[in-house]
């Protein structure tokens, strides 16, 4: 570490590091050779002057070289094309070095190789070079064995995908990519022999469609500018779309029809395609339903019913339509038993897989029964009352495969949403408790879904929430409140608001003690909103019934009531403010809470302002405000009746009265009866 006294090096020593590490590229020795370029490639990390020295030194030439030759380790091939990436995210003056010095051919090349992680490090290289303007797009299709190449890794690795649609999206138009990928005559178009025979057979044709189509899927993914294109795009007169469904037809290959049941639940969850059209409910979901069937293989069946769960996750009619399609529900209970003892495979290699993936079966099937049971009552009913449905959940809460846990606690999630199935199926399974054992030390990912879930199962009606209570879940929720996950200290909190709703005071004191009144105003100025909503709504649950109210407020009602103040004068949502007036109404109604806003002159005219609010939910929730402080019946009230009519509330009430929304005229009225009475 440089000492504050210490000058930066000269340019001339930079310079003099940088010929080190070249000449350390031409060492006899390869270890060293390779032990130079992995110096090289921390050395120009964020360091664009290093980049630029070497560069200038002739460093690239000497790595392509590296990068070419068969002779190189595995090892120092990637390496070298790791650094020539680094290089690439310098200037746009590197980006036209390496394209000068011919690295674009030797990068495609390297895609020849078996080997993947240097095929990803070649293709990261290629994803900086062809984005940047200064590289020229027709390099990538001046050879017409490039693009179907590319095509054919897409489905590699999520980093292959990632890469080459960068590319694709930078360099090629859609309509470019249909005519060279699925239309394009064939004797124009061939493989590398290393991957494939030419495309004079009508089986290399296919293969290319299958990759086009692929391709498209993967354009297609939660890209609503690309699938907004594709769903316009005309093919000799004939929509595209219709294409796809042409392509879902029985008579096709099983994995052109899966492929075009994904380019078309893509395109519809990107809303180019309507979710009532004819090419969804008719083809797309029937499709997908069909490759769930148990005479399809192990793969087929799992990427059906993800691909179905994910089309209709947000859509209840399409899952009312799939609940009823081929008797769905019930199929799905076959994706726990396979493979049975009497299984029909006879392929002694294909059962082997089959038993090492089985786990994807339950994953999947756990996924689509939450999509199916995300919104419907009725088909919750008919999930769980499937043959040992929630033994199966309960069992998929604990297996060892992540992936199985997170989509076992989704679907469990999905479930809880239903008050029936909380008052019995829950209840009768006692799941809280896998649930308990599943929060702790548990990713992110399976932490965020599993406390959304506790969140309901601590809903009021819940017969679970006091076993849960007294399992001391309290500790958790409220660290849980504190993580650097928005979602999770969403939960957290929401799971806490839902615990003090109607509770005693015991719980609510326990509440204030384990969450920390320090942690609770600072969640009260989180920057989520949603962080926010559910802390005023703590609090409103909190400051509920007199007693309490007045218990919590002599604790605590400055720090409350300048929590208060910051939130209605700064700049936050009408749901904020509402729930925040909310909270003033709660206060307004204790017996010695009340004083803490009588005697706050400034918290007052803030409750006048927001009664003549051009939103009528902040006039109601002021109102009602005023009305539960000037309430005739309680201690005081001639006096706060007196201070409000000073302070012209009862000339605001008179206006309010005439108002147009019969909710606040009415409370209006109620306030104005209480001078009367």
């Amino acid at each position: 570490i440089r000492s504050p006294r210490e000058t930066p090096p000269m340019v001339g020593e930079v310079t003099a590091t940088s010929r080190h590490y070249v000449d350390r590229l031409f060492d006899p020795d390869p270890q060293k050779v390779l032990q130079g370029v992995i110096d090289m490639k921390n050395a120009v990390i964020g360091n664009n002057k290093q980049k630029a020295n070497l560069i200038v030194l002739g460093a690239v030439p000497r790595l392509l070289y590296l990068l070419q030759q068969s002779s190189s380790s595995m090892e120092l091939r990637t390496e070298c094309a790791v650094v020539l990436g680094s290089l690439a995210m310098g200037t746009e003056n590197n980006i036209k070095s390496l394209v000068d010095c011919h690295i674009i051919p030797a990068l495609l090349q390297g895609l020849l190789s078996p080997d993947l992680v240097f095929i990803e490090a070649c293709l990261r290289c290629l994803r900086t070079v062809f984005i940047s303007p200064v590289t020229p797009v027709q390099l990538l299709y001046t050879d017409p064995t490039v693009i179907p190449h590319l095509m054919s890794l897409l489905s590699n690795s999520l980093r292959t995908q990632e890469y080459i649609t960068q590319i694709f999206s930078h360099c090629l138009s859609l309509f470019r990519l249909i005519d060279l990928c699925i239309f394009t005559p064939c004797d124009h178009m061939t493989f590398d022999t290393q991957y494939s025979v030419t495309l004079h057979t009508s089986s290399s044709v296919l293969q290319v469609r299958m990759q086009a189509l692929k391709c498209f899927s993967v354009l297609a993914y939660e890209n609503t500018q690309v699938s907004m294109t594709l769903v316009n795009v005309l093919v000799d007169g004939e929509l595209l779309t219709q294409v796809f469904v042409k392509m879902m037809q029985r008579d096709q290959p099983i994995e052109m029809q899966l492929t075009a049941a994904k380019c078309l639940t893509y395109m519809c969850r990107a809303s180019a395609i309507r979710t009532d059209d004819s090419c969804i409910v008719l083809k797309t979901l029937p499709c997908l339903v069909r490759m769930c069937s148990k005479e399809h293989l192990l793969e087929e069946r799992v990427e059906g019913a993800e691909t179905l769960a994910y089309l209709m996750e947000p859509d209840v009619e399409l899952q009312r339509i799939a609940s009823t399609t081929d008797h769905l529900v019930a199929m799905l209970a076959d994706y726990f038993k396979y493979p049975s003892s009497v299984s029909a495979i006879t392929d002694i290699k294909r059962l082997d897989h089959d038993l090492k993936h089985a786990h994807e079966l339950r994953q999947a099937a756990f996924k689509l029964y939450a999509s199916l049971g995300s919104n419907d009552e009725e088909i919750r009913k008919k999930i769980t009352e499937t043959e040992n449905m929630m033994d199966r959940i309960v069992s998929g809460l604990s297996e060892s495969s992540i992936k199985v846990r997170l989509a076992a606690v989704r679907c469990l999630h999905s479930l809880s949403r239903s008050v029936q199935q909380l008052r019995t199926s829950f209840h009768d399974h006692a799941v809280w408790k896998p649930l308990m054992k599943l929060l702790q030390n548990a990713p992110d990912e399976v932490l965020v879904m599993a406390s959304s879930t506790l969140c309901n199962l601590l809903l009021e009606f819940s017969p679970s929430k006091e076993p849960i209570l007294e399992s001391g879940v309290m500790e958790l929720l409220c660290s849980l409140t504190q993580s650097d996950s928005p979602a999770l200290r969403v939960n957290g909190i929401w799971a806490l608001m839902n615990m003090a709703f109607q509770a005693d005071q015991k719980v609510k004191v326990e509440i204030v003690r384990c969450l920390g009144t320090e942690q609770l105003f600072r969640l009260l100025s989180d920057p989520d909103t949603n962080v926010l909503m559910k802390t005023l709504g703590l609090l409103r649950n909190l400051l509920s019934q007199r007693a309490h109210i007045d218990q919590v407020m002599s604790s605590h009602g400055k720090q409350i009531m300048q929590a208060v103040t910051l939130i209605l004068e700064a700049e936050h949502s009408i749901e904020v403010k509402e729930q925040t007036l909310c909270i003033l109404v709660n206060i307004a109604d204790g017996n010695t809470a009340k004083d803490l806003i009588m005697t706050n002159d400034d918290m007052l005219q803030k409750i006048k302002y927001y009664m003549g609010h051009s939103n009528v939910k902040l006039q109601l929730a002021a109102t009602f405000c005023v009305s539960n402080l000037i309430w005739n019946e309680e201690d005081g009230s001639q006096e706060r009746q007196d201070k409000l009519r000073e302070m012209g509330f009862v000339d605001i009430l008179h206006k309010l009265t005439q108002s147009s929304e019969p909710n606040l005229s009415d409370r209006a009225k109620t306030a104005l009866q209480q001078y009367l009475a």
